[in-house]
């Protein structure tokens, strides 16, 4: 496969990286799965970035598939919406997979039919999809995309709308879709190409008319050729251009993204708007069209379950607040040499345990690892290698950040731009003398950021 970055202006990839097993083999080619109705679902009130939601229910309602629950807390917050008809029961507390305890509005299903299968796939994803949306202002857009529920469903959770309200000072020149699905494992965005192209491209022509801007590309690494093939077909004749990019990682960073395909550098501690560019996920854009041209929430997301732990490995389209235990179990259960839960892939996800922990707006997967995939080597000292700098793609010095963190020097870690870091996991992966060097960044940011809340 070759690159197409002739008028990109760019050479295609970004600088460090590394390349871990891709792996994906355990789901990719497993088509998307409607998951029955749960019995019951929990929905935190902090599932996005940004302020807790505010309940807008109280127990015993009924509700209906799609109602609102949640309202948002700010304007970096977003709504939630019922994704089971059922009876609204008392907020309780949940344990999300990255361990915090956070607030959540329970449903219990009804007696009424769900609805399920074919049709809730239909509803979703089915039908026509317009190519035409100069109808819809921008303003009418992002007033949908807020009202909707939408975060980033590539699993950092922003509240969409906040990237597409006008904003004079930092105009959009350019919109991003990002469909590289670059960590280990996961498949979901890979298959939502491949299944749910039509959506994928109407959001993203929406996404452009939100932002006031039709230059409009969509990045897919070159490992995936057939979604490249499905996307350039279902594209053709819109405007929006295929980057096909080098496959390396963490090229889903949006930072590495845009300087793969445009060559320009977000500044450290910016954000794309700061060089005109708004970056979407491919899967957040199919719900943006779902949002706005079907006045529709989010309700449900694609959860990739995979691994040698996991009997059958799945991507199953799944409402939100279902518990991950029930994925599990529908994927046939856990096999016996089953190891590690990770919420997420294997570079960035959260361990955990818990298997009552919902499915929130930013799950994209479910890896079950294996003693054999476990193994680790004993952790040394540092032998001054370099290596964790050759590959950080944020020019960081990862080992000066884990030594900050490790003797809680808040004055060194500020100093090397510990903020910056978006624990990507490069550097533990590089790193010869198996250095916790993630977990010692994520330590070392909370004291950084519980210091300058004193």
């Amino acid at each position: 496969m070759g690159f197409i970055f002739k008028g990109f202006g760019s050479s295609g990839t970004f600088a460090h990286g590394v390349h871990p097993p891709e792996r994906k083999g355990f789901s990719d080619g497993a088509p998307i799965e409607v998951i029955p109705p749960p019995k019951k679902v929990m929905l935190p009130l902090l599932q996005h970035v940004g302020a807790p939601a505010k309940p807008a229910v109280k127990p015993k309602t009924d509700v209906v598939l799609g109602d609102k629950i949640a309202e948002p807390g700010g304007f970096v917050s977003t709504a939630h919406h019922a994704t089971i008809s059922g009876k609204v029961m008392k907020t309780g507390i949940v344990t999300l997979t990255n361990g915090r305890h956070v607030p959540a509005i329970p449903i219990k299903a009804g007696n009424e039919e769900q609805l399920s299968g074919q049709a809730l796939w239909e509803d979703i994803f089915g039908g026509e999809w317009p190519r035409d949306v100069d109808n819809y202002s921008s303003k009418e857009i992002v007033d949908a995309i807020s009202a909707a529920g939408i975060v980033g469903l590539g699993g950092a959770a922003f509240p969409t709308h906040v990237k597409f309200v006008p904003n004079e000072k930092k105009p959009v020149h350019t919109v991003l879709v990002n469909a590289c699905e670059c960590e280990p494992y996961l498949t979901a965005d890979y298959r939502m190409m491949l299944e749910a192209s039509a959506p994928i491209i109407t959001g993203a022509l929406l996404a452009g008319r939100a932002a006031n801007t039709k230059n409009i590309i969509i990045g897919i690494e070159d490992n995936k050729p057939k979604a490249v093939e499905v996307m350039k077909k279902a594209a053709a004749g819109t405007g929006i251009t295929i980057a096909v990019l080098k496959t390396k990682y963490p090229q889903g960073s949006e930072k590495q993204l845009i300087m793969a395909v445009t060559g320009k550098e977000v500044p450290l501690g910016g954000l794309p708007l700061d060089v005109g560019i708004a970056v979407s996920n491919v899967s957040t854009v199919a719900a943006i069209a779902r949002a706005v041209v079907r006045k529709k929430p989010l309700t449900h997301r694609v959860v990739t379950v995979t691994g040698a732990g996991i009997k059958n490995p799945k991507n199953l389209l799944v409402p939100i607040g279902i518990s991950i235990g029930e994925l599990i179990e529908y994927c046939g259960g856990l096999t016996k040499d089953a190891a590690r839960l990770i919420s997420g892939g294997p570079m960035m996800g959260f361990a955990f345990a818990n298997l009552d922990a919902p499915v929130t707006k930013g799950t994209s997967g479910i890896t079950v690892l294996t003693h054999k995939d476990v193994q680790k080597e004993d952790e040394t000292n540092c032998v001054r290698c370099g290596r964790c700098v050759d590959v950080c793609p944020m020019n960081l010095v990862p080992t000066k950040l884990a030594l900050a963190s490790r003797h809680k020097d808040i004055e060194l870690a500020e100093r090397y731009n510990i903020m910056a870091c978006f624990e990507c996991g490069s550097c533990a992966y590089a790193c010869p003398a198996s250095l916790p060097i993630v977990q010692l960044v994520r330590t070392g940011k909370a004291v950084v950021i519980a210091a300058s809340k004193k």
